[in-house]
């Protein structure tokens, strides 16, 4: 009796890849890594050299108290202990970048997703109005900004004739400890370019078909924002609510420059890299201000894995069967 012979199962495009990664030469695989290595040896001597190697002695000089002219001093962990206990200006550098953060970042968030609402709303000129809101942005942190900046917001700037006109008297923004932080923060987001142009590539993937059909079941503007636009622009939102926050944490020069370079009125600019830099590099505490460093990095990795944490509630992705 002839036996029939069953066909083999086909097989798939990635198994297929893998029997022939299996197949291809082990000699040939060895020989292609002292190429890929000698690629990246430049790389590796620019990380160890630039990156690695002064995070580690940082992390040493922070247990040490050290002024840049002597050897450093074993201090354990007197450094941190000062710095929470004893130190009421590093308290205020605290208390101050939280407040910058907590305020400017959702502002420069809403805005810069307003904006790009209404870029995408536009039939015509959008290149032009792009540029327009993303000139700001390519200033950055720059002296020549804050300098404009602080000219606007002194006594008898343009801000306060503006205010004048309409019947409020302000005193000078940056030299009044109850309006200087406020000066700081309108700066930041008077920056929001970078965030609205990534808010305005998440709009333009949203089909525009799921508009139409909640428009036609009777859904207003707001709902169909709620419902449809905040859910597809969640992993936008992400991106730019953790690069905005790592970047407010570091915000330096707008507080060197509208500060006066020493916290401004009453410390109400001491922002915590401006404390940084003035015990390090202006009283020449480089072991304190090390730990100062370590603080803040640990601060930042803190809150960003918060924030991964809890993406998980709020953050809708097309693909999320797949990932489950």
């Amino acid at each position: 009796m002839a036996t029939v012979r069953t066909p083999d199962p086909p097989v798939a495009p990635e198994a297929a890849t893998r029997v022939r990664r299996r197949d291809r030469p082990a000699g040939r695989r060895r020989k292609s890594q002292p190429a890929a290595f000698a690629f990246l040896t430049p790389w590796l001597l620019g990380a160890i050299a630039l990156t690695v190697g002064p995070m580690v002695v940082s992390l040493y000089l922070s247990f040490t108290d050290y002024d840049l002219f002597t050897a450093p001093k074993w201090v354990g962990f007197g450094n941190f202990t000062h710095m929470f206990t004893d130190d009421d200006r590093y308290l205020q550098s605290v208390q101050v970048t939280l407040g910058y953060v907590l305020v400017s970042v959702p502002l420069k968030l809403t805005v810069s997703l307003l904006v790009a609402m209404l870029l995408n709303s536009r039939r015509g000129g959008g290149g032009f109005y792009r540029a327009a809101f993303y000139a700001p942005s390519l200033l950055g942190a720059s002296v020549a900004a804050a300098l404009v900046w602080r000219a606007l917001f002194m006594g008898g700037g343009p801000v306060n004739e503006v205010l004048a006109f309409f019947g409020w008297h302000t005193p000078s923004w940056v030299d009044d400890p109850r309006f200087s932080l406020a000066s700081i923060v309108l700066l930041g987001v008077w920056q929001f370019g970078a965030p609205m142009v990534i808010f305005l590539a998440g709009l333009k993937q949203i089909p525009a078909e799921l508009h139409e059909a909640a428009a036609i079941d009777g859904a207003g503007a707001f709902r169909r924002f709620r419902h449809i636009t905040l859910p597809m622009l969640s992993p936008v939102i992400f991106f730019n609510l953790v690069m905005e926050a790592i970047h407010a944490f570091q915000a330096f020069t707008p507080a060197f420059v509208i500060g006066g370079g020493r916290g401004g009125p009453a410390d109400a600019d001491l922002f915590y890299t401006l404390y940084l830099y003035e015990v390090g590099f202006q009283d020449f505490h480089m072991g304190y201000a090390s730990a100062m460093a370590w603080v803040l990095l640990a601060v930042i990795a803190i809150v960003t894995a918060i924030v991964f944490r809890t993406a998980k509630l709020w953050v809708f992705y097309d693909d999320a069967e797949e990932r489950t």
